[in-house]
């Protein structure tokens, strides 16, 4: 008996996913005809202008009589370039996360004491209350890092005496408060999953006062002693390279629009880890290592330019790996002849690269960053118009590799980071934006048809 009812469901089933498909199909022609925007995206490949900001620009391209012409990338944040950001801070030889929070948010470079308090401040929010703990992380057990994030994001609307106040002075002390704890959050909740799932030793470690930001989550991770200079520099780097992208990136514009129904804080960051957590967006990077690995394998000379260069276009043609035909890591929605977070975190991936001993692997790195437009040019056509860079991804989880980082977190290290800088887009969508919720268009082409009633289907 229990195999008939068995199969009735499965061919109800099958009957129910054919109908659900169809109703879901909408011709590609009606796109056109109608000028839809796909993805918010122009015909040109430019972005679909919705909103005006202060805090952050992403520059790739230039429109000249309507063209559009590709410039080397530029990421400012509050009218400074990232390269001087982060050139500033390296040069004197300490941390600019911290900084750069501080200047997300208020439009402003910290003199030395206004930075030493902000500091010591977000270092004073960093622990969660043990029951929390113990009843939101350790003992709801999940076996991915950004879903206890999200989830513990939501408990701490409990632990907020005005979790619904979006006035502008508490909106500020929501953001940092949230800022400082995302570390100790993504630590523990990686601890958890690694004791519950992994069999491994359960360490959860309290946040120390004197750490940076990188140095802490490091401790929190690895213990004290654990990690080096370097290491600490390069997560360091990494969470100032991530903090901001303009108001245009899938999770920073789905902070904007839930934020814009006067939603709590709690609810519009866990909209944006969200988005955040999906493939396309914050998890590109493991991509990118997956597909490494398979180079590796298959490629037998590193070294040997045309052998690396056949196997790029095996990859292209849908033969090899995936069969996807991506090559990860390659090609971004706004740079077009560089990314310069990815130059700058190049740099610093030299460096980790020679004191882990993958010297050898940075190179094939380094080769496949060099030939692959060519390759993308050979596989199109020496026709193509279309110029592409590799993006941060690509050496970003190379680097935490190094580092010692597990894959569980390399996403909601990405998280960590763009706090940062959703905190900031809320503040300026609820304080100065449009005022109203964000709500665009959606032309329905379904067609119309008669309400039948139960008796006569």
């Amino acid at each position: 008996m229990e195999e008939v009812i068995n199969e009735i469901d499965s061919a109800f089933f099958m009957k129910l996913q054919d109908s659900v498909r169809e109703a879901c199909q909408i011709e590609n022609g009606l796109f056109e005809k109608y000028d839809v925007k796909r993805g918010l995206r122009n015909n040109d490949r430019t972005g679909v202008l919705v909103g005006l900001t202060n805090i952050g620009d992403v520059v790739g391209y230039e429109k000249e009589d309507g063209v559009v012409k590709a410039v080397p990338g530029k990421l400012v944040y509050r009218g400074i370039d990232i390269e001087q950001i982060t050139r500033g801070f390296q040069k004197e030889n300490r941390h600019g996360f911290d900084e750069t929070v501080y200047l997300l948010l208020t439009g402003k470079l910290p003199a030395r004491d206004e930075l030493g308090i902000f500091s010591s401040h977000l270092s004073s929010l960093r622990s969660l209350p043990d029951p929390f703990i113990k009843d939101m992380i350790l003992s709801m057990k999940g076996r991915d890092v950004l879903n206890m994030l999200a989830r513990s994001v939501l408990g701490l609307y409990i632990l907020d005496e005005k979790p619904d106040d979006i006035s502008l002075d508490n909106m500020i002390r929501q953001s940092l408060n949230i800022i400082a704890k995302f570390p100790s959050i993504i630590a523990y909740s990686y601890q958890a999953l690694r004791h519950a799932y992994q069999g491994k030793t359960l360490s959860i470690r309290h946040p120390q006062d004197k750490l940076t930001t990188a140095e802490n989550f490091l401790h929190l991770i690895k213990g004290e002693g654990f990690y080096s200079r370097l290491q600490a520099d390069l997560i360091d780097l990494s969470l100032v390279l991530h903090a901001e992208h303009g108001g245009g990136n899938n999770s920073t514009f789905t902070m904007r629009v839930t934020s814009s129904t006067e939603t709590d804080i709690y609810s519009a960051t866990t909209s944006a880890i969200g988005s955040l957590k999906g493939p396309l967006h914050g998890g590109a990077n493991l991509k990118v290592l997956d597909m490494m690995e398979d180079i590796k394998k298959n490629v037998r000379k590193w070294d040997d330019e045309s052998e690396v260069e056949s196997y790029l276009l095996k990859i292209l043609r849908k033969e090899t790996y995936d069969k996807t035909g991506i090559i990860y890591g390659i090609g971004h929605a706004v740079y077009t002849i560089s990314d310069p977070r990815a130059i700058l975190l190049k740099e610093k991936a030299r460096e980790m690269a020679s004191e882990s001993g993958r010297s050898d692997e940075f190179e094939l790195y380094s080769m496949i960053e060099s030939i692959t437009p060519e390759v993308f040019r050979k596989f199109k056509g020496e026709q193509t118009t279309k110029v592409v860079c590799i993006n941060v991804d690509f050496y970003s989880g190379f680097v935490y590799s190094c580092i010692g980082i597990p894959k569980e977190l390399y996403t909601p290290l990405f998280a960590m980071a763009r706090i940062a800088g959703w905190c900031a887009h809320r503040i300026e969508e609820l304080t100065f934006g449009a005022k109203r919720i964000i709500r665009p268009a959606f032309r329905n082409v379904y067609g119309r048809q008669d309400y039948v009633p139960l008796s006569e289907r």
